[in-house]
């Protein structure tokens, strides 16, 4: 009987340990809340851009001032992943939509992989009226 109240109380406890992120969808729409599509783009200004944020498998966000650019890219969305780093080579100050962004694994540093970006689609905060 002890041994059947050990399993018990250790998968009680796994759920716990392993906390479930959203799935990549429900991710994009929580962080666009309050926002509205605009027509997509093909290039931002990297000199205005404050961050990006990698949505798993599905996309780079990229904040450009109180704006949220989302790239979902033509090629290799699947190999993106949140911890990755983003390494963009760029000619001139703009990122487009016919570049690539290599990824590096963020504990190991090696390479692992790239997407080839495609339009940048812009949410603009919904105006208070």
């Amino acid at each position: 009987m002890r041994s059947t109240a050990r399993r018990s109380s250790a998968s009680l406890f796994s759920p716990a340990i392993a906390a479930r992120r959203d799935a990549p969808d429900v991710q994009l729409q929580k962080m666009l809340v309050g926002r509205v599509a605009g027509k997509p783009v093909n290039c931002i200004s990297l000199s205005g851009s404050n961050s990006s944020e990698i949505i798993d498998g599905k996309a780079i966000v990229y904040r450009v001032g109180s704006r949220l650019y989302v790239n979902e890219p033509r090629s290799g969305a699947q190999s993106l992943h949140r911890d990755d780093i983003l390494v963009t080579r760029t000619i001139g100050s703009q990122l487009c939509s016919i570049d690539t962004v290599r990824l590096i694994d963020r504990s190991s540093r090696f390479p692992r992989g790239f997407v080839s970006l495609g339009q940048f689609v812009p949410y603009s905060k919904i105006k208070a009226r």
